[in-house]
C-alpha cells in the first residue's frame, strides 16, 4: 500500500460563494482559509497548492462580535520613524469594508510561498454583485468537511 501524492497537474480548482450577511468574521474567516488552502479536499497535499476560488459577496455586513468594533485596532508601517498608522474596525469597515474579511483570512492561512497564490483566489466585494457568474460559483456550505 502507498501513500497518495497529488501532483500539480491533477489539481483543480472550484468555484465557491459565500455570503457574508449576519455571519461573524472568525468563523467566515476559518471557513474560507479551509477552502483556499484546499484541506476539505481529500486529496490535500501539504505542498500542493490545491485550494479552491472563493467569491465573498455582502463583506459590509459582516457581524463582530463584543465591543470589537472599538477596540480591534488594525495597524500598518510604512517602514520610516513614526510610521506607524493605527485604525479600529469600525474605521476601516466605513471606508473598505472588504479589508476586513481579506485580512482576517490572510490571518488564518500559513506564512509560506502558497499564501500570496492563495490570496490571489480570494475575490471580496461590500454588496451583492460580483462579476464572476461565469464561473457557476457554487454555495460554500456544499463544501465537505471532515
Amino acid at each position: 500500500m502507498r501513500t497518495y501524492q497529488q501532483k500539480t497537474a491533477q489539481t483543480r480548482h472550484d468555484w465557491y460563494i459565500v455570503d457574508a450577511a449576519g455571519q461573524r468574521l472568525g468563523t467566515l474567516a476559518v471557513h474560507i482559509a479551509r477552502a483556499l488552502s484546499g484541506r476539505h479536499k481529500p486529496t490535500w497535499t501539504p505542498h500542493i497548492d490545491d485550494g479552491d476560488h472563493v467569491v465573498v459577496i455582502n463583506a459590509a455586513q459582516v457581524e463582530l462580535g463584543g465591543k470589537k468594533w472599538d477596540e480591534k485596532l488594525y495597524r500598518r508601517h510604512s517602514g520610516f520613524p513614526g510610521g506607524l498608522r493605527t485604525r479600529t474596525a469600525r474605521e476601516l469597515h466605513s471606508k473598505h469594508p472588504e479589508r476586513i474579511i481579506e485580512q482576517a483570512v490572510r490571518g488564518m492561512l500559513p506564512t509560506n510561498r502558497m499564501r500570496a497564490e492563495q490570496m490571489r483566489r480570494l475575490k471580496v466585494y461590500a454588496g451583492s454583485q460580483h462579476p464572476h457568474e461565469a464561473q457557476q460559483p457554487q454555495p460554500l456550505s456544499k463544501v465537505p468537511t471532515h
